[in-house]
């Protein structure tokens, strides 16, 4: 008898870690990686990226998303969590000081607990992409890259936090290897090799998610140790970057999608930083947070217009 007790007792004993951690995995998604905003953002860059690979192939005529996208969307929702994880992890002592309410900082979920969600998440994308095993092999690259910087970070401080251009450099390997993951998506659909036309295109993503990078962390008067590229480039230069990087995404696009009635769609995202230029220039403390959001999703929005419409 003593024997089955204890057994049913080490049992209940899991099942209550496991809803104990689940809960805690639940506070940190909600915290951190809302589901619902984070599904669509994920959604609108897998549809975007991949119509941008149709609007700049020339053979790209008659693409339309399919399964794969829808396959591609779910994995991009998935990825974004464990980035989502990497980072708080990386920066657990900047927000204790500087956003105590987030999850891991205010304690509400545990490194470990993080470490558990990255391992499942990672066999969970792995499963997702069995089928297309090239796919697969890049997300996993990805995976792997991603946890070792950030490894690299707790472990011996390198970069330094305060370096932000030096991080940026070095963590700019993972979404590259996201859309690179979208073009292998796109070629599997559409039938051909990998050419310089999908590199056109990665330069296209990558210029755009720069101004997002940027703008975010624009402030006129940085807290003492708060990161942004304001204390390296100044306000004005930090601005002028901000604002540059989205006119070279859609200028690379202009240059590598056909002509036609629909061209105007890579020019249209540019009104949101726009707009928001005006407002920042009208005082306000901060550069608005919604419109730096915005943008990349009204970019993906017009790379679709212009997938669909070759």
């Amino acid at each position: 008898m003593s024997v089955g007790r204890t057994s049913g007792t080490s049992a209940g004993d899991v099942r209550g870690g496991l809803r104990e951690w689940a809960a805690r995995i639940g506070r940190f998604v909600r915290g951190s990686h809302p589901p619902l905003p984070s599904a669509v953002f994920a959604a609108a860059w897998a549809y975007g990226v991949t119509g941008l690979f149709a609007a700049v192939d020339p053979a790209g005529s008659g693409w339309r998303p399919g399964g794969g996208t829808a396959v591609a969307a779910a994995t991009l929702f998935l990825d974004l969590l464990l980035m989502r994880a990497l980072d708080d992890i990386r920066d657990l002592d900047y927000d204790r000081r500087f956003n105590p309410g987030r999850p891991l900082a205010s304690g509400a979920v545990h490194v470990r607990d993080l470490a558990v969600l990255y391992g499942a998440g990672a066999a969970a994308i792995a499963a997702l992409n069995a089928p297309w095993p090239w796919r697969a092999g890049i997300l996993l690259v990805q995976l792997l890259y991603a946890a070792a910087a950030v490894g690299v970070h707790r472990r011996w401080g390198r970069p330094p936090a305060d370096r932000l251009f030096t991080g940026l450099l070095v963590s700019l390997p993972a979404p590259v290897l996201l859309h690179l993951y979208l073009y292998a998506g796109y070629l599997d659909a559409c039938g051909h090799g990998p050419d310089g036309y999908g590199l056109a295109a990665v330069a296209v993503a990558v210029s755009a998610a720069g101004h997002v990078e940027l703008a975010g962390k624009i402030t006129r008067a940085p807290r003492p140790g708060e990161r942004t590229y304001v204390t390296t480039l100044g306000l004005a230069g930090t601005a002028a970057a901000a604002l540059a990087v989205p006119v070279l995404s859609a200028g690379l696009l202009a240059v590598f999608a056909p002509p036609g009635r629909w061209a105007a769609a890579a020019f249209a995202p540019l009104a949101v930083p726009a707009l928001a230029a005006w407002r920042f220039a009208r005082g306000l403390p901060r550069w608005p947070r919604p419109a730096a959001a915005a943008y990349p999703l009204a970019a993906y929005a017009s790379w679709l217009v212009l997938g669909l419409a070759r």
